[in-house]
Parts: structure tokens; C-alpha cells; sequence
């Protein structure tokens, strides 16, 4: 099992490198795909850095963008800012929770960029597990939106721009 991770990982770093370039954003319009809606999103319990576990179930009745990303991600660091903000303009209807795939050799660079980026929600970092119950992990950043009845409704590879997570934010609160 341990040699799956080692492998997800040096396939995520290769993909990563590959669209690292500013052209990277492009990749969110080329390979977005829609889910089916009552696909049930899988629980999880994970780790912040600072021990506290956060459980997606905990967020039930909330929409939630999980965005699985690492701090030497290029397309992942710019869309920060932008999951950031929307994590406040939706603060009572949305959480974002990020799931870091940072390994030992980047681990150490995590807390000084959550506090560097001021980000303001949960980072956890993630696992073999987590990977794999989301359909494995072949690039990053990866999102998936889950509606507030903990279905998967949308899922992008690559760097989304704001304005798609904000309508389907607002589609989602329109359903409610």
C-alpha cells in the first residue's frame, strides 16, 4: 500500500510539473468533468497539522469544496487567494477544506504557507486512503464540490476560476 502512495505521488509531481507553466489555468477548461449527483462524497477524518481532526460529515448541510493540492504546486498556490475568498463571501453556507498532499520533503514548508497566505480554513493533510477513495488522484490541484446533502455534484482537475465555484455555489444555495 505503501508503494500505491509512493507512485500516486510521483505521478502527481509529474503531471504538476508538466502544466506548471502560466498556461496551467487552461487545464480546468480542458478536463473539468461533471459528476453524477447522487454520487455520496466519502467520509473522511484527517489531520490538521496541529493534531485536530476534522470529519467531512462534520460539514453536513454545508456546501464543501475539497481541494486536494501541495505547497510546491504552482497552479495550486494561485488558486489560493481565490479559495480563500470564497470561504468568506459563503462563510455561513461553505467550507473549503484542503487536503495537502505535501510529503516529508515538503512538509515542513506547510504551516509557513498557511500562515504566509493567511488561509482561512481547514488544511489536513492527506493520505493513501483519502486518495484513493476519491477516484486516485492524478494531478493537482483537484476539486470536488459537495452539495449539502454530501453528494458529489462537480469535480475539476486544474486550476478553476473563481467565478465557476462561485455559480455553482449559488446554483447549490438556490436548491436548498
Amino acid at each position: 500500500m505503501k508503494k500505491f502512495f509512493v507512485i500516486t505521488f510521483l505521478v502527481i509531481s509529474f503531471v504538476t510539473l508538466q502544466f506548471s507553466s502560466s498556461e496551467a489555468h487552461s487545464i480546468s477548461d480542458k478536463s473539468s468533468k461533471t459528476l453524477v449527483s447522487d454520487k455520496k462524497a466519502a467520509d473522511f477524518k484527517l489531520k490538521t497539522l496541529d493534531g485536530k481532526e476534522v470529519k467531512l460529515s462534520d460539514y453536513r448541510g454545508k456546501i464543501v469544496i475539497i481541494d486536494f493540492w501541495a505547497t510546491w504546486c504552482p497552479p495550486c498556490r494561485k488558486g489560493i487567494p481565490d479559495l480563500i475568498s470564497l470561504q468568506e463571501e459563503f462563510k455561513k453556507d461553505l467550507v473549503v477544506i484542503g487536503i495537502s498532499l505535501d510529503q516529508q520533503n515538503t512538509i515542513k514548508d506547510l504551516k509557513p504557507f498557511i500562515e504566509k497566505f493567511k488561509i482561512n480554513y481547514p488544511v489536513v493533510l492527506g493520505d493513501e486512503k483519502v486518495v484513493k477513495d476519491y477516484g486516485g488522484i492524478s494531478a493537482i490541484p483537484t476539486s470536488f464540490i459537495i452539495d449539502q446533502k454530501g453528494n458529489i455534484v462537480d469535480s475539476h482537475i486544474g486550476l478553476v476560476p473563481k467565478t465557476v465555484y462561485s455559480e455553482q455555489i449559488k446554483n447549490l444555495l438556490k436548491k436548498k
